[in-house]
């Protein structure tokens, strides 16, 4: 059963950084596209970023362009998020998720991602 855990959430001020990390285990491939969403408070989720099963190709809402950065480690099997000039309208609950299909290029979309961690917070404060 594959399984995403993801860590590195916390409370930063307002133009810190943090880094989120995703493990992924219950299999042996890391040919998977995987990617970044959050849910803010009283609001749906929303995409982040993405990446390609390889790495070679990356995805940003446009929201975080610049500040976010997405990175896969096939050797680990993890996926990362490194969030730099944090803002309090970054505040929410960060998932990683990861499609089922090998050799996928990211997406997007939730509905395309087969596999979900169970989120972590992260709260910039003003």
């Amino acid at each position: 059963q594959v399984q995403l855990v993801e860590s590195g959430g916390g409370l930063v001020q307002a133009g810190g950084s943090l880094r989120l990390s995703c493990a992924v285990s219950g299999r042996t491939s890391s040919n998977y596209a995987m990617g970044w969403f959050r849910q803010p408070p009283g609001k749906e989720r929303e995409f982040v970023a993405a990446i390609s099963w390889s790495g070679a190709d990356t995805y940003y809402a446009d929201s975080v362009k610049g500040r976010l950065t997405i990175s896969k480690d096939n050797a680990k099997n993890t996926v990362a998020l490194q969030m730099n000039s944090l803002k309090p309208e970054d505040t929410a609950v960060y998932y990683c998720a990861s499609t089922a299909r090998p050799f996928s290029l990211g997406s997007y979309y939730p509905y395309d991602y087969n596999y979900w961690g169970q989120g972590t917070q992260v709260t910039v404060s003003s």
